[in-house]
C-alpha cells in the first residue's frame, strides 16, 4: 500500500476535519485527525494494518513481541501482532508515568516493537521507549499506522510509518489571519465538533 492509497483510506473513513483547532499542546491547527473513525470499520483497520505488518517485516525482520501504549495504541498494535503472529502487549499508565501492569511481562531476547496508532510530537513514543529500555528489553524500532510530522519527528528509535503527512500548527501568538477567524474548537476523544461544510473533508497531503 503507497503512501497515496493509506491517506485515501483515512480520508473514506472520514477521519479528516478542516476547521480552527486547539491541540493538547495548546497549539492551533487547520486540520484536526480523529484517528478513532479508522478503527470504527473492522475490514480497513485489518487492511491497514496487514499493509503496516509489510513495510514492518520489511524493515525489521521478524519480531517476537509488539507493545502499544494504551489506549489509542491497542488496536492496531493487537492486530499488527496477529498478522506477525507476534506476542501482544501494552502500556498504561500509573502515577502518571507508563509502565507494565496486569502481569505483563517481556520475553527475554525477544524482538521488541513498538506500535502506535498516530505520532506527532512523539511524546507518548518516547515515554514508551524508555520504559522499554528500563525493562532492558530488545527494542528493534517503533512503527505507527500514521505520521503525522510528515517524517521530521524523533523518537529515539527507528521508525516506520503506513501513512506519512504534514499539517502545520501554530502558537497562539503566531496565528494566520484566516485561521484566526474561524472559532476555534478542542477535539479529541471528549468529541468533534464539525465545522459545517468542512466537516470531513481531507486534508492537503
Amino acid at each position: 500500500m503507497t503512501n497515496e492509497e493509506a491517506l485515501a483510506e483515512i480520508r473514506e473513513a472520514g477521519g479528516f476535519y478542516n476547521g480552527h483547532f486547539i491541540l493538547k499542546t495548546g497549539r492551533h491547527c487547520p486540520t484536526f485527525l480523529q484517528k478513532t473513525f479508522i478503527f470504527t470499520d473492522p475490514i480497513r483497520t485489518e487492511r491497514l494494518c496487514i499493509a503496516l505488518a509489510s513495510k514492518i517485516i520489511s524493515r525489521y525482520g521478524r519480531i517476537d513481541c509488539i507493545v502499544s501504549p494504551a489506549l489509542g495504541g491497542i488496536i492496531p498494535g493487537y492486530e499488527v501482532a496477529r498478522v506477525l503472529n507476534a506476542k501482544f502487549i501494552f502500556l498504561e499508565k500509573e502515577n502518571g508515568e507508563l509502565c507494565l501492569r496486569r502481569g505483563f511481562h517481556i520475553p527475554i531476547h525477544a524482538k521488541v516493537l513498538l506500535v502506535e496508532d498516530v505520532i506527532y510530537s512523539g511524546q507518548s513514543s518516547r515515554e514508551s521507549l524508555k520504559m522499554l529500555y528500563k525493562e532492558r528489553a530488545n527494542v528493534v524500532g517503533a512503527a505507527c499506522l500514521i505520521d503525522r510530522s510528515g517524517g521530521t519527528v524523533d523518537i529515539g528509535a527507528p521508525l516506520v510509518s503506513l501513512a506519512s503527512f504534514y499539517i502545520p500548527d501554530y502558537s497562539p501568538d503566531e496565528i494566520p489571519p484566516e485561521l484566526a477567524e474561524i472559532p476555534p474548537v478542542t477535539p479529541g476523544s471528549r468529541g468533534i465538533v464539525k465545522t459545517s461544510s468542512d466537516s470531513g473533508k481531507a486534508a492537503n497531503a
